[in-house]
């Protein structure tokens, strides 16, 4: 007897709603259940799917399913007919074939010098780049964007092998692949920094190259809004591989992408279903996991999984059983299938029902074979070409193409589907020989003769490389391609940064609101205001930055909709389709994204753009510090700022938002030039001098990062001739008052807000102890390092030079004793070019709540325990007697 609770109506959602014709519904449900008790439940489902597809193609709004049948999505019949083909099949085949031979030779003839490399990633994806590059990548000579290419990391020996075809690389230049010292080498990887002539985007962070290619395209629409560049032609392709989608930043922003309908961006996914390891979804299926996730996001889904030999098999398959089938069977097992002989395949797969037992009786041993060993929708130009075709005439939306490929493909049978075959880095020469009869290749026997795989070229002027080369040429030059059209920006007017050089008076100002206002005086520049890209990560009002809303609004493709409930008042939230301002939201990973692509527009558009990202400082390089780097890869331009620095002065938030070591962080980075300014004057110099260092007539590559604090404090003006010393790291704001010629002396030296408990340190030792005490701002303990290390190098070179920091403290008398509010390590990256005595306070550990004033105690960096630091100092040199720190100690309470 069924169990009265399984077999219970359900509760619907569609309950709860009038039904105006309940006998028609009624209709409809018995013929859903007369078709399945006739015909079975597959028919049933059949019929509910073309009625599904009907209603959407009519306009009727019911919702999409998540996951189509595991076939493609491009009938064979809207393919491109061999002879409508819109190019030369036969000449394309052999461009890719010299290209998946360069490749793995360049890979192999390395791996004597044990420098490694990937063959089977380019092997299974040759035809998803090479029909792009023959059909719909357009390179930057038109209207020098072009197309975004975000290539797979470990697919770059096939674009080498396509530049060494086309004479962009030589013979030499492919032996050093991954030889870079030399200064005539590869990069490994897509790296604009090592090969900036070639690679727009670093990509082989995995993860990010998926994210930045989301907020590129949504930057080229911000870029076409705001009326800086035409980008409508600027289509961006991210190529990645299913693996790479297990990590979080590959689907972080997809929701984003079909948000702000950017149809303007396709990503290609190379589903071999293996990752480095194994399989990607041994016991599931990815390609269906991963329609499901960019269907139920808003995408285009694109599947390309089957090539032209399965197109027999489903026409004879009237019952629906083979592509039943294909659905159950996980990756694991279809990985299998192409390395076992063609028995096991009729029995584990056709021998799961009787329906493809009989199917299987009308099909050859070479016919089987053919489907399960090698034909992959990925692996034909003509499917290919049909996928990217939809993709780019599909409005509305972005586009992700699945397409199903074999790794290791034409590389032979110890490469293909096998597991390991990520890890292997060269072919024997009998395979070689084997992989050039496969591909047709003209090498003769003899060009191995040496032991050596032979470089293969048909040629400068053979048909191959002039259809290269004629195709490339249609399309706009070659690709990839990175151009920089040197555009220096004029300096902006003085006013802005005279107002903070003039201090604040009696007023309090944070270093925060400070650097704030400058840039708002900045964006009114008549020159270069509408170049300034503000960026921040949903957190502008607790940066002061909700006077820019009304003025430069808050960037959105649509405008604003609605009418904001705070549209009476005079800072209300405005969205405007050219607006200003990125408020990303709450992530930081996007908002970085967001910044490389502003950032490395000068390069991609030929706009130089002036992007300042700020966040809480915790959440910068501690959370994105992977994409600082990639920042660098791509030589990106701009001002990060870390608000609310340090670990004492964001009261109240406690552990996860104290920052005391992300100037130690950001020290690794070799293009970030870091500031910790105390004063509103130091950022003005600093501002200006990074305007000038990276968008002036001699432009450098490298990006600035400044902390600063949300602690109201009076704002002096700027000292006259401190200017050197603000811009090298170091300079004294103010000297000590010696009570009597023998006083005691030292000095100390302070970053930041800490400045501001030096000077009352300075007080204190003065009045109470008589020591005199001189107190310098250190804006910088990274450049300071910086310039010492080059010292040290140039020593080496028979150079002698100084650093700036032991001439900057030359004959200073009495010890150095430097405070931060960061970790000791951060100001102990100088201790070693001190020549006095050199200590220093800070605040290690975990952050904790409380106010500044208790929190500044418990970590000992507080004016009175600077003083009996200091005090601790002088004593062991006999200069105080060592009573006086325990004395210091009972007088302050510590």
């Amino acid at each position: 007897m069924p169990d009265p609770v399984r077999v219970r109506k359900l509760p619907s959602e569609l309950d709860q709603l009038p039904d105006r014709d309940a006998e028609e519904t009624a209709e409809w449900a018995a013929s859903l259940d007369a078709v399945t008790q006739h015909a079975g439940p597959h028919r049933a489902a059949y019929l509910m799917r073309r009625t599904l597809q009907h209603a959407e193609t009519a306009g009727v709004p019911v919702p999409r399913l998540l996951e189509t049948d595991y076939v493609n999505t491009i009938p064979t019949t809207a393919e491109p007919a061999y002879g409508d083909f819109p190019g030369d099949a036969a000449l394309e085949a052999r461009i890719t074939a010299w290209n998946r031979w360069n490749a793995a030779a360049m890979v192999t003839r390395g791996s004597k010098h044990g420098v490694g490399g990937h063959i089977a990633t380019f092997a299974s994806a040759a035809w998803l780049y090479e029909t792009g590059f023959n059909h719909f990548f357009r390179g930057k000579e038109g209207d020098g964007s072009g197309d975004q290419l975000y290539i797979q990391g470990h697919a770059s020996p096939g674009i080498y092998a396509r530049a060494f075809l086309d004479g962009r690389l030589s013979e030499q230049q492919l032996d050093n692949f991954r030889q870079e010292a030399g200064g005539n080498g590869l990069p490994s990887y897509p790296h604009p920094r090592r090969l900036p002539w070639l690679w727009e985007f670093p990509t082989v962070s995995m993860g990010l190259g998926p994210l930045s290619a989301i907020y590129q395209a949504r930057f080229n629409r911000y870029l076409h809004n705001r009326g800086i560049k035409d980008t409508a032609n600027s289509h961006v392709w991210a190529f990645l591989g299913d693996g790479e989608m297990d990590e979080p930043e590959s689907t972080a922003a997809l929701a984003l992408a079909s948000r702000e309908r950017l149809d303007n961006l396709t990503f290609v996914i190379n589903c071999n279903l293996q990752r480095l390891d194994g399989p990607v979804r041994a016991n599931f299926k990815i390609v269906q996991e991963l329609e499901a996730q960019f269907r139920g996001a808003g995408w285009n889904v694109v599947k390309s999984l089957w090539g032209s030999a399965w197109d027999e098999l489903f026409q004879l398959d009237v019952t629906g059983a083979l592509v039943r089938r294909l659905r159950e069977v996980p990756d694991a097992q279809f990985q299998t299938y192409a390395t076992r002989d063609v028995a096991y395949i009729r029995e584990h797969f056709f021998g799961a029902e009787p329906a493809l037992v009989e199917l299987s009786k009308l099909l050859s041993d070479t016919k089987i074979a053919e489907c399960f060993y090698a034909s992959r929708g990925g692996h034909e130009a003509r499917k290919v070409y049909a996928a990217y075709r939809a993709a780019v005439e599909h409005k509305g939306a972005p586009t992700v193409i699945l397409a199903q490929t074999v790794k290791g493909y034409t590389l032979g049978k110890g490469f293909e589907s096998k597991n390991a075959n990520h890890q292997m880095k060269k072919l024997t020469i009998d395979e070689f020989k084997g992989m050039r009869d496969l591909l047709g290749l003209p090498i003769a026997d003899s060009a191995f003769a040496d032991g050596q795989v032979p470089y293969g070229h048909p040629g400068a002027d053979s048909p191959e490389v002039r259809y290269l080369t004629e195709r490339r040429a249609a399309l706009g030059g070659p690709a990839p391609a990175r151009r920089v059209h040197a555009v220096a920006l004029p300096t902006p007017e003085e006013r802005g940064f005279k107002a903070l050089e003039k201090g604040s008076g009696k007023q309090e100002m944070a270093t925060t609101m400070a650097f704030v206002r400058l840039v708002k005086d900045l964006m009114r520049d008549k020159e270069t205001g509408r170049r300034w890209v503000p960026i921040v990560p949903d957190e502008a009002r607790t940066f002061g930055m909700e006077s820019l809303f009304p003025s430069a609004g808050i960037y959105s493709p649509l405008g604003q909709t609605y009418e904001p409930v705070d549209r009476d008042q005079l800072m209300y939230y405005k969205e405007a389709k050219d607006g200003q301002i990125l408020n990303e939201g709450i992530t930081e990973a996007g908002a970085m994204a967001d910044f490389i692509a502003a950032s490395t527009s000068y390069a991609t558009h030929g706009e130089p753009m002036i992007p300042f990202y700020i966040f809480y400082s915790m959440f910068g390089w501690q959370r994105t510090a992977d994409q600082m780097w990639q920042l660098a890869d791509q030589l990106g331009k701009g001002f990060i700022v870390g608000a609310t620095a340090g670990r004492t002065t964001l009261t109240g938030e406690g552990l996860q938002h104290a920052d005391g070591h992300s100037h130690l962080i950001a020290s690794t980075n070799p293009a970030s030039l870091n500031y910790d300014p105390a004063f509103a004057y130091e950022i003005s110099v600093i501002v200006k001098d990074g305007l000038r260092r990276m968008y002036g007539p001699e432009a450098e590559n490298v990006f600035y990062y400044l902390t600063v604090y949300n602690e109201p404090k009076p704002q002096p003006a700027m000292p006259e001739g401190v200017e050197e010393g603000i811009l090298r790291g170091l300079y004294r704001f103010k000297e000590g008052v010696a009570a009597a010629a023998d006083s005691p002396r030292l000095q100390l030296l302070a970053s930041g807000t800490a400045i501001h408990w030096a000077l009352e340190a300075q007080e204190l030792l003065g009045a109470d102890w008589g020591v005199a005490a001189d107190v310098w701002s250190a804006t910088s303990w990274g450049e300071l390092r910086r310039d010492a290390l080059e010292c040290d190098e140039a020593l080496l070179r028979g150079e002698q030079r100084t650093p700036y920091v032991t001439q900057a403290l030359e004959g200073a008398p009495g010890p150095v004793l430097a405070v931060s509010d960061w970790m000791r390590q951060v100001p102990d990256q100088i201790s070693q070019w001190v020549e006095q005595d050199y200590s220093s306070l800070g605040t290690d550990g975990f952050g904790l709540s409380d106010t500044r004033e208790a929190a500044r105690r418990h970590f000992g960096v507080d004016a009175q325990s600077i003083t009996v630091a200091a005090l601790a100092q002088l004593a062991r040199r006999g200069e105080v007697p060592a009573s006086a720190v325990k004395e210091a100690r009972e007088r302050y309470g510590l």
